[in-house]
């Protein structure tokens, strides 16, 4: 399994994740979810930061399992894609979709 072109990109973001989802992560330049709505109120830290992880979380749980599916055996250039539209995609989305989040609190 680890040798997934994107096996440790993911299992990093899916511990990075942990913390903000269990609401661990103070209000902080550095780490998180960082907009100016959220570095101006604890709350709306809190609550971006949370579903902001979980939407991360679930992105790289989707990767793993995708390379679970289909391993990557360093063969093919369409395998290599896939596993690269696995990763990047679904992090695009969240990305998008915690934006939208953040914007309509």
């Amino acid at each position: 399994m680890s040798s997934q072109p994107f096996f440790v990109p993911a299992v990093i973001i899916f511990v990075v994740s942990l913390p903000l989802i269990l609401g661990l992560v103070p209000r902080n330049r550095i780490y998180g979810i960082r907009t100016r709505k959220t570095l101006s109120d604890n709350r709306t830290w809190s609550s971006v930061n949370r579903f902001g992880g979980g939407m991360i979380l679930a992105a790289s749980v989707f990767y793993l399992i995708v390379a679970m599916i289909f391993p990557y055996s360093g063969a093919a250039f369409l395998a290599w894609s896939l596993h690269l539209a696995a990763f990047a995609g679904p992090l695009l989305v969240s990305a998008l979709v915690i934006a939208r989040y953040a914007r309509n609190l």
